[in-house]
């Protein structure tokens, strides 16, 4: 999935339309989480360095295609300027005549923000005359928004169709590790499964077997498989209609020899909210009017050693009802070991809103090898579907072995003159070519 990115251009004095993922939480006007802000940063610096004529473009929440005050993107042009240090520009809507004007106004190395695209509902329709307004702002197309590339929208879509399209940094850094995952892990591979539903993710367990040493499944899901092996869950959320497909799943893995490792302990309350009574007791002994809401220490020790000596590692959801400080322990718990075999040399990918957030929360992002910026993309990569906002990109040509060649020559050379010209030696100037 090599596909040409904003470096296999030439952007100097160029519009081009950067589709990012802005969809970041928002509270009393202010955005509490700018992750996918600062992760289209360095396309966007590049852009802006190089000359380009940058024009934003993102969605922000579900407004039905309606305007909504609490959806628009002020406050994350807002955060953007803090962060780029310098004023980001957010137009009153994504089409129209302020609009128009802004982009014509737009100077080298200058930038903007078009206003909410899920304002219009055209835009998740990929209406053709909506694409084509967008596209008639620029001459390029990049799109850095992984999240939403599983989504045949306007913008991911029906723009990238009428413009040579490329992908930012972002999308090519989320292709390239999760694409490793499946094609060529370090091994023992091992991936942990949670979150709430076996149905959502039965296609990525079944890929996953194809590929893993080690499957380790937790919350709400695991308790499907828990009934699969004949035990009780009391009023726990589980799939009883998926009980069948969880079985399937579980021979699956012996047939291909992957172990498998369910809960062995839970932490079980009486009721799925704040202060409500709760216990930790065996997996066996589930009390018919309480809920399982996390793992337990023995089934935490139990991951812990699956995972000690594994060279890959991913994780995808909650092992508890994470959203309730006190059922999160198990959770936070893994983000914490996860982080610290990540430090030891393992291959750690993170991806899934939940999952994401015990990292963060804890401050241990910037010790995990990869976090994926698209939860529902990320799994429909790993399922081995194409993704409509990447299949369109421009592919990178194949090369022959003599077109290599010839392409690091020129690559070598033009190292070599810049180097000359900046005053440093050859030899600095070739190993910054490779």
């Amino acid at each position: 999935m090599d596909k040409l990115t904003v470096r296999d251009v030439d952007v100097a004095g160029k519009r081009v339309f950067v589709r990012v993922d802005f969809n970041v939480p928002l509270e009393d006007g202010k955005v509490t989480d700018d992750s996918r802000i600062r992760a289209a940063i360095p396309t966007i610096h590049y852009l802006l360095s190089h000359g380009a004529r940058v024009i934003l473009a993102s969605h922000l929440g579900r407004p039905d295609g309606k305007v909504q005050d609490g959806l628009r993107l002020r406050p994350v042009a807002e955060r953007l300027s803090q962060i780029l240090g310098r004023n980001v520009p957010v137009t009153g809507d994504a089409l129209g005549i302020g609009s128009v004007d802004a982009v014509k106004r737009l100077r080298n190395g200058e930038l903007l923000l078009l206003e909410n695209l899920r304002f219009h509902a055209e835009e998740e329709k990929n209406d053709p005359a909506f694409a084509q307004q967008l596209a008639d702002y620029a001459e390029l197309y990049v799109n850095d928004a992984f999240g939403t590339a599983h989504r045949a929208h306007a913008s991911t879509v029906g723009v990238a169709k009428l413009l040579p399209a490329y992908a930012g940094f972002l999308m090519e850094r989320e292709l390239a590790m999760l694409s490793r995952l499946m094609e060529n892990p370090a091994r023992p591979f091992a991936a942990i499964v949670g979150g709430a539903k076996v149905s959502g993710k039965l296609k990525v367990l079944d890929e996953l077997l194809k590929k893993v040493d080690v499957l380790v499944l937790g919350g709400g899901m695991a308790n499907t498989f828990l009934l699969a092996q004949g035990k009780t869950v009391g009023k726990s959320l589980a799939e009883h209609d998926m009980v069948e497909e969880a079985r399937r799943v579980l021979a699956l893995a012996e047939k291909k020899k992957v172990r498998v490792l369910l809960p062995v302990d839970v932490v079980v309350a009486k009721e799925v909210t704040r202060g409500t009574e709760y216990k930790t007791i065996p997996a066996e002994k589930i009390p018919a009017s309480w809920h399982i809401v996390d793992v337990g220490r023995a089934t935490l020790d139990l991951m812990e050693e699956a995972l000690a000596d594994a060279k890959t590692v991913f994780w995808n959801g909650p092992l508890g009802v994470f959203e309730i400080p006190s059922f999160a322990h198990g959770t936070r718990s893994i983000a914490r070991y996860l982080a610290a075999r990540a430090d030891t040399g393992a291959t750690v990918v993170v991806g899934g809103g939940d999952s994401v957030a015990a990292i963060q929360q804890q401050g241990l992002a910037e010790r995990f090898t990869h976090i994926s910026t698209g939860g529902g993309a990320s799994l429909e990569l790993l399922e081995g579907r194409e993704l409509p906002g990447v299949t369109v990109l421009q592919d990178r040509p194949i090369l022959t072995p003599a077109e290599k060649g010839a392409a690091t020559k020129r690559a070598n050379a033009a190292a070599k003159a810049k180097a000359e010209a900046e005053g440093r030696s050859p030899a600095t100037a070739g190993k910054a070519a490779r």
